[in-house]
Parts: C-alpha cells; sequence; structure tokens
C-alpha cells in the first residue's frame, strides 16, 4: 500500500477523530472506555484544523483517508486563549457531565470546563508544541519519523520563538517515550514527566 504524508485540511476532521480515539489509551483504543467517542478528537486533533495559529499533515492511504497525523499550534498561548474563548465553551454547553456514564466521558466533560494549559517550563522552552498519532497498523514502518520530519521542516520557516517543539504524553506509553528519546526528544527541564521537547535545529532529518 502506497502511503503519503499532506497537509490536514478540515475535511479530514472524522478521520482525526477516528484516529485520536484509537490511540487515546495510551497508545491503544479507547473505543471501550467511551459513549461519546468524539470527545478525544475534539480535545486532542480536531482543533487544530479549525483554530488559529495550527498547523497540521496526515498520513493518507490510496484513497487519501488520513491514517495518521500530526498537529499542532506555533504558538501554545495564542491558541489555548483562542481555544478558551471560541472553543471550549461550546463544548462544554454540549457535553455537560450529568450525561456521563463512564469515568472517562466524565472525565473528559469536566476537562472541557477546565482546560490544562502548557507549563511555564514548556513554553520557555519553545512556543510550539505537536500531538502525533498513527493507527496501529502503520506503526513502526518508519512514518512516524517522517511526520515528524515534515513538521520540523515546516516549523523552520515559521520563526518560532525559541526555535524548538515540545510534547506532552501520557507516561505510561513507555513505546512512545523511546521513539521520541531516539529522535532526540528530552525531558524539558521544570516540567511534569511526559513533557519532551527538541530545538529545531538539533532534529536530524534523513530526507
Amino acid at each position: 500500500m502506497t502511503l503519503t504524508i499532506r497537509k490536514a485540511v478540515e475535511s479530514d476532521t472524522s478521520a482525526l477523530s477516528r484516529i485520536c480515539l484509537l490511540t487515546a489509551d495510551a497508545g491503544s483504543s479507547a473505543e471501550s472506555l467511551h459513549d461519546y467517542g468524539e470527545l478525544p478528537g475534539l480535545v486532542y486533533a480536531v482543533p487544530y484544523v479549525k483554530l488559529p495559529t495550527t498547523w497540521g499533515f496526515v498520513l493518507v492511504d490510496e484513497s487519501d483517508e488520513a491514517v495518521g497525523y500530526i498537529l499542532g499550534s506555533r504558538d501554545t498561548r495564542a491558541y489555548e486563549e483562542h481555544a478558551a474563548q471560541h472553543w471550549w465553551p461550546n463544548l462544554a454547553e454540549k457535553y455537560p457531565p450529568s450525561t456521563a456514564v463512564k469515568p472517562a466521558d466524565e472525565r473528559y466533560m469536566k476537562l472541557l470546563r477546565n482546560m490544562h494549559v502548557a507549563p511555564e517550563a514548556n513554553i520557555a522552552f519553545a512556543a510550539a508544541h505537536l500531538h502525533i498519532d498513527i493507527l496501529s497498523e502503520y506503526q513502526k514502518q518508519g512514518w512516524g519519523r517522517k511526520l515528524i520530519e515534515t513538521a520540523v521542516e515546516y516549523l523552520k520557516g515559521e520563526q518560532v520563538e525559541g526555535e524548538g517543539i515540545w510534547l506532552g504524553m501520557d507516561p505510561r506509553n513507555t513505546e512512545a517515550r523511546k521513539f521520541y528519546e531516539r529522535l532526540g526528544f528530552k525531558d524539558i527541564e521544570g516540567a511534569p514527566v511526559g513533557n519532551m521537547g527538541i530545538k529545531l535545529a538539533d532534529f536530524v532529518c534523513r530526507k
């Protein structure tokens, strides 16, 4: 099967949401944890084709269906501010915690009302952040590195404050940590466990 990488667009929304759900439990599927399976994507994927300061690339199959993505913002604090005003309030109204039966749904619904923001240590490291997920059947084929290479090359032309990029990951996902470490990501000093970053100039592209 031939896979390619292209820019993410708003019409990818449903695919982004599906990928996010299928990788939301520390890299495994969270389908069984949710009655509202769209919630993980509404928090961690869909905003990046809807809101300002964002960027994204998708890994697509021969039918142009996304099977993986790398998404992020050039300016995390600006992204957070816009989302706080224009994204989370509408979702909070749509998903009241009183409608939740499963704990994971309730946790996300409460998060919509009190969304976490990036640690100051992350922002001091760099303004840009990313999220990356690939469906399991397309992992361990080099596509994760290629997606990050694509993002790094893009961000080098965007004058990102701090000239780096960071991510937050579930500490339970030890395989993901090994992957990021192989690429040169390191723990961010002063940030909670699971926050890792790399300066754009330090990332070694293989293109």
